[in-house]
């Protein structure tokens, strides 16, 4: 009898989400099976529990997802799932906690995607400041960003926190490696003058920037949004728009809307869970990969 595809969907959240569960399926995985409430020192005896189930043939046809909130504990439970395997009993493992991996990685594609077809540069010590940039989806964007050689500031509520988070994203998950500042909204009228690019990671359904602000930024090129909910969390920025020119920018910036970086992070996540099935050696995925499968679906365009 042939084996199905089982992908076990680890959280440590109350509920699982619907749409990892979706993507999964579409993906080409025949079950996905909750495990909510999962506490990081579970992970070892649950992952034995999947590798010693099957023979390594069998193997090939399980996976691993790890959910959640978090970013630093997503990755801390992807490294202990790796350190829990056995040669030859291992499966892949993908971590996208509350999907921020792949939307972080699908934002920061598409702005390098313009800045090269409308500008003719890349992110390279581009000026980035990232509004409400202290959740998940902000930290993963301003890791992604700076490792790709811009220059990089989490503007938040409370400079205790933008710092707090700053140092995490330099020290935890980029080795010291990056240069991450922090900032607070009380001085992003100073920090928008020189900004190349502004992305909006906050919560949904709060304007962080005006449209007036925006339109006078004179160094600005393209503007990011991640709020699908109205109002937009940059004025002027609908959630359609893909590469559109924003209304009275001085600098001629465009604009990215939700659903366009959407797009691309369901495809990015999608090609993600696909890989996990088809590749012929076990891999272990996060926010590094999704922004390498991100970038080549746009270069492939």
């Amino acid at each position: 009898m042939e084996k199905p595809f089982i992908l076990h969907i680890l959280t440590t959240a109350k509920n699982l989400s619907p749409f990892d569960v979706n993507m999964a399926l579409d993906a080409g995985w025949i079950s996905a099976i909750p495990y909510t409430n999962v506490e990081p020192s579970e992970i070892p005896g649950l992952i034995q529990d999947v590798i010693f189930s099957r023979s390594p043939k069998g193997l090939k046809k399980t996976g691993i997802f790890i959910g959640g909130h978090d970013t630093k504990q997503a990755i801390d439970m992807l490294k202990t799932a790796k350190h829990s395997m056995l040669s030859p009993f291992e499966v892949s493992v993908f971590a996208d906690p509350s999907g921020a991996f792949t939307t972080a990685a699908a934002m920061v594609a598409k702005v390098e995607y313009e800045l090269k077809h409308r500008f003719d540069t890349d992110l390279k010590d581009k000026q980035i400041i990232i509004l409400g940039g202290t959740g998940p989806v902000g930290q993963v964007t301003a890791i992604i960003a700076a490792k790709a050689g811009a220059k990089v500031k989490i503007i938040g509520r409370k400079l205790e926190k933008s710092q707090r988070i700053a140092d995490l994203c330099n020290h935890e998950f980029s080795d010291g490696v990056t240069q991450i500042l922090a900032g607070v909204n009380a001085d992003k009228l100073e920090d928008i003058k020189t900004a190349d690019i502004i992305l909006a990671t906050g919560a949904a359904g709060v304007e962080l920037l005006s449209a007036d602000l925006v339109g006078s930024a004179p160094m600005l090129k393209v503007v990011a949004d991640v709020n699908a909910v109205p109002p937009a969390g940059i004025a002027g920025v609908d959630p359609f728009d893909n590469g559109e020119l924003i209304a009275d920018s001085i600098s001629g910036a465009v604009g990215i809307g939700a659903l366009a970086i959407g797009n691309l992070k369901y495809q990015a996540q999608n090609q993600l869970l696909k890989q996990m099935i088809e590749a012929d050696e076990t891999v272990y995925l996060h926010f590094e990969q999704a922004f390498e499968v991100a970038r080549d679906y746009l270069r492939d365009k």
